[in-house]
């Protein structure tokens, strides 16, 4: 299974209550903060949730 690297690049700030909730799912609670997730279809469709608010690497 494929892996992506996730960082949260953009601050949570006057956002949705379900973008807040989508970046603490992701495991992101900082600016800058990075984590990693097999790329399952959840996972895509929760980072697609916040796609504006993070940068998306594919790890090999």
């Amino acid at each position: 299974m494929a892996k992506i690297k996730v960082t949260q690049v953009r601050s949570k700030i006057r956002r949705p209550q379900n973008q807040k909730r989508t970046l603490e799912a992701l495991g992101l609670h900082k600016m800058n903060q990075v984590v990693e997730h097999d790329a399952t279809p959840a996972i895509i469709g929760m980072v697609n949730t916040v796609k504006h608010l993070v940068s998306i690497e594919e790890i090999k």
